[in-house]
């Protein structure tokens, strides 16, 4: 899958999406390793290369491990206004991510932590201990009115940290016990240790489920996220959620110029037949630093296609890499953006016999914490 270059070869990093960690966009002072070649005598420009990136004998970055931290945020839910996206509040119960994804558009917030949107992003990752008591307390302010929340809005919900922490599962639970919708993103496979949870809410009409496709190809979801659950489970996910009564549908997102954008219609076509209910896409978004860190990527991986890649990116955004206005960061403009919207219409039209739409989640069961129940987790 990726292109062959003459050029010599470049440390490689295995298990992370980012090659590196590019310097904070807050920091007063940034430095660089350099190495003038003094200390490696006769040495290669390669071993050189090697032992500047962290890499071993044979080429390969030695990753960092996973670090995990607590986060001691004072409230659990977001707002926000954007006409863009179909909700107003959001759960995000983990900072980072390590589930890798390249592209992801979350990066740049690592860097409100001090840390780098580039290896730090899916390698310190921060959870939220105190996420079901902070939302008890949300949901029983005074004359709060019951909205859908969204979960994995930034950050997979269900990341491998999840499996041991169960944040999101004590989040659902909390929602579930006071009938309060929710809608949930992911591309992790472990929702299906939910299903009993979400069967519930389902019963009641009180959830919906995307779940992300962004390839069927194993060796392209290796390089561009390479911790999450490999394309056949996803679709298996999608099957599992519908026959267990859940609302499922499939989100393509991102939408990546001459990467993953031949898959459009192979992805909607299996990722119905396995029972989504419903489409959605998303074109690439490249905010701040991730411009350079996505850019380095396709230097490494696609080399030949690089340049093509970026000014096509540049067509859909009125010559840069990046437009953060509403109604066109999503989507884009142009040429290449107008052929994905139609060529996503006409295989919805082609799919529309088995697309029978998400239900809105219900707002009218919701049950206010008692104050009882609110005394006993000591606010």
């Amino acid at each position: 899958m990726t292109d062959k270059s003459t050029t010599a070869p470049r440390p490689v990093s295995k298990t992370r999406g980012a090659q590196y960690n590019p310097p904070n966009r807050f920091a007063d002072t940034l430095r660089t390793d350099f190495s003038d070649g003094w200390e490696l005598g006769e040495l290669s420009v390669f071993t050189a290369e090697s032992r500047e990136s962290g890499a071993d004998e044979f080429g390969v970055i030695q990753d960092p491990a996973t670090e995990t931290f607590v986060d001691h945020s004072k409230t659990i839910v977001s707002s926000n206004s954007s006409p863009d996206i179909p909700f107003t509040r959001s759960i995000n119960p983990y900072k980072g991510c390590e589930h890798g994804c390249v592209y992801c558009f979350a990066r740049p917030t690592h860097e409100y932590l001090d840390l780098s949107l580039g290896k730090d992003f899916e390698s310190k990752i921060f959870y939220k201990p105190d996420a079901e008591a902070l939302l008890q307390k949300f949901l029983a302010k005074p004359g709060y009115q019951c909205e859908t929340i969204a979960l994995g809005t930034n950050t997979d919900p269900y990341q491998p940290l999840e499996k041991e922490k169960q944040i999101t599962r004590q989040i659902l639970e909390t929602l579930l016990r006071h009938r309060h919708p929710v809608s949930i993103v992911t591309k992790g496979s472990l929702i299906l240790r939910d299903t009993d949870l979400l069967a519930e809410f389902a019963r009641q009409g009180l959830v919906s489920v995307m779940v992300s496709v962004t390839t069927l190809d194993t060796q392209l979801k290796r390089i561009m996220e390479p911790r999450t659950a490999s394309p056949s489970t996803r679709l298996k996910v999608i099957s599992g959620l519908r026959d267990a009564g859940v609302p499922v549908g499939v989100m393509v997102a991102p939408v990546i110029p001459f990467v993953n954008d031949n898959e459009l219609e192979s992805i909607v076509d299996q990722s119905v037949a396995h029972g989504a209910q419903s489409l959605g896409y998303v074109m690439l978004r490249l905010p701040y630093q991730l411009k350079d860190l996505f850019s380095d990527w396709l230097e490494v991986h696609f080399p030949l296609r690089k340049e093509r890649v970026l000014n096509t990116l540049r067509d859909m955004r009125g010559g840069s890499l990046y437009q953060a206005e509403f109604g066109k960061r999503m989507r884009g403009e142009g040429v290449y953006a107008e052929l994905i919207r139609q060529r996503f219409e006409v295989v919805g039209r082609k799919n529309h016999q088995r697309l029978t739409g998400m239900p809105s989640p219900r707002t009218d069961l919701f049950q206010v914490p008692d104050r009882a129940e609110q005394f006993s987790l000591g606010f």
